[in-house]
């Protein structure tokens, strides 16, 4: 098989591009989140509202009109990009959305656009007697969050999908380097086992790996499917004088195919002996053969633990979340809270700090990307980016958001975060409405913790893991580690993810009304907790990673009633 892919597909022919980017494919889908709320709002805004969206839909179907005329007579086309800009300048100018003009209100006086302040606040302060009157009646949703459905249960299949043969001879060697935090890390490296083994390459494993993974495990877990080395022989280093830079860097485009690795890939590895890409980071397709997809599904959720120490600390504090959930059955629910200063600075929302917020935004921004928020000609409108549902939620959002749905004042609540902007001062009425939240500060002693100071990929293999373990997960913000512990969180309670994942936009239209009772509040919080268990069983679409969506590739399907998806937090 030496010269072949583990397809059987030979190294030579034409090469062929690899499929660009699905973000570039597949435009972003529109949420309809913010249709239908029913929100009340004082001081006559609710009406100037739907005056200037009926403006805003008036105006948009005068210029369609307009440009379609323009663009059916031939002899105006030279014309028709002057009159479209001029149009869209003066739509513009008639509906500033944050400043400017803005609407009015009662008595005449100048109303302050949709999501341009921050209102929760005032919200929280109406709201609190309703919540603190709720919580004596209601029944926790902790214990009713998930309704799986019987008869479409899932399990991991993996094993039974790939055959464990001899491995044949190694086309050469494969090194990666695998940047980025902690699920950047595991992405690179499970995208990697699949390449490796689509080459039948010998995969050397990347630089520190040892430092958040059990290297001897993930070896051991894969020795039948794809061979794993931790260093080049001394031979093969000696061919390039020790020194591994001296090894083909390969710059690959992202989202390469299969057929792009074999035609372009295998001729230099066989060539060479050995290739290096650096960085190795989205580049492979998510469609590939379905051999190839299970080598993911194997590297990601049975090859990959995390190294002893981290494992041993990460298991004792889940258990001491379990019982501190004594009261809700050793239940809980965890929250990623993406409030960190770096965030809310990227994000140019603006909260209720004043002129001493901007002005620590305003370092924090330059420190961090130096000039790119204050180029020629780009315009931040912060109550824009909040209505579209941009901006990150507040610790205050998210415990109103989780007391909305249901979730009382007993609930024990763990909180995945690095370090909260103002913590002192935001953290203070989420802790006010869950008494019994913990983080892994709380949960683990500071002699415990002192070894993982300063190495935030280990850090956040704890938060990962007792979130893992948790009833119910809480999203807010997307990225890596949501995105991998949803599809986790699938493969280990049978295919539902258990998570709840908020429509960020109907938030804010709920936010920004601070008038509305509590019983239309709580009636929208249901529905998007039910909205969440209703999506948590998703099947991958052609687009979408399986890392987020294990089932198919990764489960199959299984005939099972009197389903239990309670979580057992049974830790191997």
């Amino acid at each position: 098989m030496h010269g072949y892919s583990r397809l059987g597909i030979r190294s030579n022919g034409g090469v062929s591009s690899p499929p660009s980017s699905p973000r570039l494919r597949h435009g972003r889908s529109k949420s309809g989140g913010g249709g239908g709320v029913g929100v009340g709002g004082g001081g006559g805004s609710g009406g100037g509202r739907g005056r200037a969206q009926q403006l805003h839909s008036f105006l948009e179907r005068v210029l369609f009109v307009f440009v379609s005329a323009v663009f059916r007579r031939r002899g105006l086309l030279l014309f028709a990009p002057l009159l479209y800009i001029s149009g869209m300048l003066l739509y513009m100018g008639s509906l500033s959305f944050d400043g400017g003009r803005g609407r009015r209100g009662g008595g005449g006086a100048v109303a302050q656009p949709p999501g341009s302040v921050y209102r929760s606040p005032e919200l929280f302060e109406n709201l609190w007697p309703f919540m603190e009157d709720d919580s004596n009646r209601s029944r926790n949703a902790l214990m009713t969050a998930w309704h799986p459905k019987p008869l479409q249960s899932w399990k991991p299949c993996v094993n039974q999908r790939i055959s464990a043969t001899e491995l044949p001879k190694s086309n050469g060697y494969f090194i990666i380097e695998a940047n980025g935090g902690l699920n950047q890390q595991r992405l690179s490296i499970c995208d990697a086992v699949a390449v490796a083994g689509l080459l039948n390459a010998s995969l050397v494993i990347p630089i520190k790996f040892g430092d958040i993974f059990d290297e001897e495990f993930f070896i051991y877990a894969l020795r039948n499917k794809v061979n794993v080395i931790r260093e080049l022989p001394k031979d093969v280093l000696q061919r390039f004088d020790y020194n591994i830079s001296n090894i083909v860097n390969l710059r690959l485009k992202a989202w390469s195919s299969p057929t792009y690795y074999i035609q372009t890939v295998l001729p230099k590895l066989l060539h060479l002996g050995a290739v290096r890409v650096a960085p190795f980071s989205n580049r492979l397709a998510h469609a590939v053969p379905s051999d190839i997809q299970s080598l993911r599904c194997l590297a990601n959720f049975e090859a990959l633990r995390f190294s002893d120490p981290i494992r041993m600390l990460a298991e004792n504090m889940v258990d001491r979340m379990v019982k501190k959930s004594s009261e809700s059955g050793g239940r809980y629910v965890s929250v990623h809270l993406r409030f960190e200063e770096d965030m809310v600075a990227f994000s140019c929302c603006i909260y209720d700090g004043g002129e001493e917020e901007k002005h620590e935004m305003d370092i924090a921004r330059e420190r961090g990307w130096r000039g790119k928020f204050h180029k020629r000609g780009r315009i931040i409108r912060p109550g824009a980016i909040r209505m579209d549902g941009k901006c990150p939620l507040t610790p205050l959002e998210v415990g109103m958001m989780l007391r909305g749905m249901g979730f009382d004042n007993a609930t024990s609540v763990y909180v995945a975060a690095g370090k909260i902007y103002k913590a002192e001062k935001y953290m203070a009425p989420l802790k006010q409405m869950f008494p019994r939240l913990q983080t892994k500060d709380t949960l683990a002693s500071p002699e415990e913790l002192a070894p993982f100071k300063g190495h935030s990929s280990r850090l956040a293999a704890l938060d990962y893991t007792v979130c893992l373990h948790s009833e119910v997960f809480v999203t807010t913000q997307g990225g890596n580690f949501p995105h991998f512990l949803m599809g986790h969180r699938r493969y280990l309670y049978r295919g539902h993810a258990k998570t709840i994942k908020p429509d960020k936009r109907k938030l804010a239209l709920l936010f920004d009304s601070p008038d509305i009772s509590w019983e239309n509040f709580k009636s929208q919080m249901e529905d998007m907790l039910r909205h969440s268990d209703s999506k948590g069983s998703e099947m991958r679409k052609p687009s979408g990673s399986l890392y987020t969506f294990p089932m198919p590739d990764c489960m199959c399907k299984q005939a099972e009633t009197g389903i239990d998806y309670g979580n057992t937090t049974k830790l191997d």
